[in-house]
């Protein structure tokens, strides 16, 4: 099977200040299909219950490590849906997803605030799809 061919479309100046594509299109390739991600503890195993910036990059950090189980990395997710617990984390996360994709080459992204999580101390979920 050969490697997906990934085509970011460009954003419009709102969605660009945004961190997100309108669109990507994919051809050939796999999906890699990421179950929703949480955590309350960092990669050393310590507590950020409750801490939003430490919990999104220890999310993406995990979403990498599950990708690249499968042979694929960050740069391979096309689309993400993102649960946040409070809308006064939003502006924040779009700084922390324009940090994890510095070249500008950002998924499709829906961003939603909830009212509350699995368990306590969770701020922010996020899931996706990865094509490889």
């Amino acid at each position: 099977m050969s490697a997906a061919k990934i085509q970011h479309l460009e954003g419009n100046e709102r969605q660009k200040s945004r961190a997100y594509s309108p669109a990507v299109i994919t051809e050939g390739g796999r999906n890699v299909w990421l179950a929703g991600q949480t955590t309350t503890t960092d990669l050393d195993g310590k507590d950020i219950s409750g801490k939003f910036d430490e919990q999104a990059r220890t999310v993406f950090a995990l979403m990498n490590r599950t990708l690249e189980r499968a042979g694929a990395s960050l740069a391979n997710l096309v689309t993400m849906t993102v649960f946040i617990n409070e809308a006064r984390y939003g502006d924040r996360f779009v700084e922390i997803r324009r940090e994890i994709f510095p070249d500008g080459r950002y998924p499709c992204s829906a961003l939603l605030t909830i009212s509350g999580f699995a368990r306590p101390g969770i701020l922010i979920e996020i899931q996706g799809v990865a094509v490889l």
